[in-house]
């Protein structure tokens, strides 16, 4: 019975704090609401000037349909590429796009012509996505221009094929959908992975722990009783956001809810275990926080949520794998996005589970209790 009243005591801790009870409430909205649109990795309005040597009514209809675009603003026209240049090294522009002489003429002819797109690459990725983006445009508007004056048909080697792309989970590509389940995943991290950290190492600053040390509670069921508020903080908070995640997005899991919750207790357990090791194996909440916020950092610029493991080194790639971040945040975008099942995430779940009881022998074997 005694870890009825521990466990009703960090509950009282907790209702005592006047800050705590509000940052669960309120951090979840923040977040949901301001995030996705601050960590959208989307490029749009790019700036981009013109240089038109053509000068003809076809350059025009170009330059209007690149302009049209929500990636694109249209800043300028220049007489040189060298003033064009200039534009883009005092930032009023990020592109320039150069149509040559006999533009529209070689159109009508051949149905080819050709254009030059310069784009500024200090931002590589910027640069990057800018140019594609624009060159996409631009072939979109020769094959309308080919089919208006039905030349180069005959030569095409496609001729007889339709194309037609679908989007598979996210057929709007609107990279909200895909940010959604992955801040979700972050903001469990922070406070369920943090706190704990705190906990302990706060009693030891209190000089509390001695008076529970000189109890016959068993380390098992000291550590059980540290964490179980906090699971239950988690599943709040779990609910909460996945509730203003419909709110704010239109957004519910495709898969089961009881799903989404097994996974999230599974990892309730490892953050929170891997939180009360560094309590326990600190002496300070200085230096708790500063570890914890070590490896959230690395947990979180790992985990695949801002940038995708594919696009990392091999020996990056290997160490995900040591991430349980990387899993839950992969179990979650399945369960929104794809309708996952159990037998779809049994990887991920294994290897949380896995995981769960390791840093869960490690909170019960790092607490040192003297009596």
């Amino acid at each position: 019975m005694a870890i009825r009243y521990l466990i009703q005591k960090e509950f009282l801790q907790i209702k005592r704090n006047a800050f705590l009870p509000k940052i669960f409430v309120v951090l979840p909205i923040v977040m949901l609401l301001i995030v996705p649109y601050a960590a959208n990795q989307e490029i749009r309005n790019l700036k981009f000037c013109v240089v038109d040597n053509d000068r003809s009514a076809m350059s025009r209809r170009l330059v209007w349909q690149i302009d049209a675009s929500a990636y694109f603003s249209l800043t300028s026209f220049q007489d040189s590429y060298e003033d064009a240049l200039r534009s883009v090294e005092d930032g009023s522009a990020d592109m320039i796009l150069t149509v040559p002489h006999g533009f529209s003429t070689d159109i009508v002819r051949s149905g080819e012509a050709s254009v030059n797109v310069n784009a500024n690459a200090v931002n590589g990725v910027k640069g990057a996505l800018g140019q594609a983006y624009m060159l996409n445009i631009i072939s979109d508007f020769a094959s309308a221009q080919r089919t208006e004056h039905g030349v180069g048909v005959e030569n095409g080697s496609a001729r007889g094929v339709d194309v037609r792309p679908r989007f598979l989970f996210n057929a709007s590509l609107d990279y909200k959908v895909f940010m959604v389940p992955g801040i979700i995943a972050m903001l469990l991290t922070l406070l369920i992975g943090f706190l704990p950290a705190l906990n302990i190492v706060g009693e030891k600053e209190r000089g509390t722990i001695e008076q529970i040390n000189v109890t016959p509670v068993s380390r098992r069921d000291f550590v059980l009783s540290k964490l179980v508020p906090y699971w239950t903080i988690g599943l709040f908070m779990l609910l909460w956001s996945m509730l203003w995640a419909y709110l704010f997005y239109g957004m519910w899991p495709r898969g089961s809810v009881w799903t989404v919750i097994l996974a999230s207790l599974l990892f309730f357990l490892i953050v929170s275990s891997l939180g009360l090791i560094v309590s326990n194996c600190s002496s300070t909440m200085q230096q708790a926080a500063l570890l914890m916020f070590f490896f959230l950092i690395i947990f979180v610029l790992m985990s695949g949520l801002l940038t995708p493991i594919a696009g990392m080194p091999r020996w990056a790639q290997a160490l995900t794998y040591a991430n349980p971040l990387r899993y839950y945040i992969e179990a979650m975008r399945a369960l929104y996005l794809k309708g996952g099942t159990p037998a779809d995430l049994q990887p991920q779940l294994i290897l949380m589970a896995a995981y769960a009881a390791l840093s869960w022998a490690g909170a019960i074997l790092s607490y040192k209790k003297t009596n």
